[in-house]
């Protein structure tokens, strides 16, 4: 069937032109090529994610959004590639395939530099070169374009400065981060799959692969750039004498932070007392260690501090903790109902161990009341002591109550010895 005969019988006259044709093919040819991604992609994105949710739980910032797009553009880029390179297309029919090639490239870079962390600025930087690098070897190699760039520029000494070095630099740096961060990603979730390690060496596993990562990047970066190492020295002393005035406390607290991860004195989950604050430990980081409180108040505390202060941890080598609970009881009342009633109450606590079993024991005789304390064992010192008092007290005040036992309050006897005289009254 003849195209142009079936648009004029719709009464769109289109004129015999070989210009005509061309652009049509190539509209067919990235419409199709736009349109395998699409259906690609709506395939196989949901399986993609199906997957990483098995092998790693899903990779953070990885959403099936962002898999439909690169899988849609990505075949699209590929499709209009094999085109531009395998088939005859005239001039202006390959400047479209081009254009499209170079559109498709451009939204895959942004999409996976914003993924990877890069800012909206940095990825549509990166994203406009991708187009035009794309655009421009499909049309005829990227020799003029790269001589062009490499015209532009200055030279200082023997070192020449070019535009092309300005580009190369910021897309090498750009995929080194972008790669840096899946390769981080992908380590931590592997490490984080170990469960024969505990969660202290699980954490200390993590940032040593995260450090090794930066330090492999930034070697490979340093490499694929060029740089003279001998020309770092400078830079190294500089960095030395940062290090030496004023950046020393911040290196000690990430030596700290590596320190308390490796002999485990405090670890994820620890439930510890530094100074007035009492939680639990929910990240160890590099500057310092995160504690969330009762009231859901996250407290920074350096590293450091926890090296050269008395810190209480109260689940270092075991997570049961005893909790003292004070109860006074009066003088006339049945003091053995009474200490069976405060064991009765603390046995039906939700939290409280039955082994070590509750005791009570008798502190002293007081100016006002008998006192107790009552002795409980909770495993699970995270989830709070108070609310297991509330509960034990609530629960002895009802059994008391039920069973005659006086809870005394202070009482004072006060003795007038002299009373004063009252004035007569004024004679009118």
């Amino acid at each position: 069937m003849d195209w142009r005969a079936w648009l004029n019988g719709l009464g769109l006259h289109v004129p015999a032109s070989p210009n005509v044709d061309a652009i049509v093919i190539a509209i067919v040819l990235v419409a199709g090529a736009y349109a395998i991604g699409w259906l690609v992609a709506g395939w196989v994105a949901p399986r993609i994610i199906a997957a990483l949710a098995r092998w790693a739980g899903r990779l953070e910032g990885i959403t099936l959004r962002l898999v439909c797009v690169v899988t849609r553009y990505g075949i699209a880029s590929l499709l209009l590639l094999i085109v531009g390179n395998s088939t005859v297309l005239s001039p202006i029919g390959l400047m479209i395939v081009a254009t499209a090639l170079g559109i498709a490239l451009a939204i895959l870079v942004f999409h996976v530099g914003k993924a990877a962390g890069l800012g909206s600025a940095v990825a549509s930087i990166i994203a406009a070169i991708a187009l035009v690098a794309a655009t421009a070897g499909t049309l005829g190699g990227m020799e003029p374009l790269i001589e062009g760039l490499r015209n532009v520029g200055f030279s200082i000494g023997t070192r020449r400065f070019s535009l092309l070095g300005v580009i190369n630099s910021i897309v090498v740096v750009a995929v080194l981060f972008v790669v840096a961060r899946i390769a981080n990603r992908i380590v931590v979730h592997s490490v984080g799959r170990l469960h024969a390690l505990d969660m202290s060496q699980r954490v200390l596993l993590q940032k040593l692969a995260s450090i090794a990562v930066v330090v492999i990047v930034g070697l490979l970066g340093i490499d694929l750039l060029g740089i003279d190492l001998t020309a770092l020295t400078v830079f190294s002393g500089a960095v030395g004498l940062a290090v030496g005035f004023g950046l020393q406390k911040t290196f000690g607290n990430l030596i700290a932070g590596l320190i308390l991860l490796m002999d485990r004195s405090v670890k994820p989950g620890d439930v510890i007392v530094v100074g007035d604050t009492f939680g639990a430990v929910s990240k160890i980081g590099v500057r310092a260690v995160s504690v969330v409180t009762r009231d859901g108040k996250e407290h920074l505390i350096p590293n450091e501090q926890l090296m050269t202060e008395p810190v209480e941890n109260w689940s270092y080598s075991s997570r049961n903790v005893r909790i003292h609970i004070p109860v006074g009881v009066g003088y006339g009342s049945d003091l053995p109902k009474a200490q069976k009633l405060m064991i009765e109450a603390a046995t039906a606590a939700a939290r409280v161990l039955v082994d070590p079993k509750p005791s009570v024991w008798l502190k002293s005789f007081g100016d006002n009341s008998i006192d107790h304390d009552i002795l409980v064992w909770i495993a699970d010192p995270e989830l709070g002591v108070g609310n297991v008092r509330s509960d034990i007290l609530n629960r002895v005040w009802v059994l008391f109550q039920d069973n005659a036992i006086e809870i005394p309050f202070p009482q004072r006897d006060v003795h007038i010895r002299t009373l004063p005289t009252t004035p007569a009254p004024a004679n009118p």
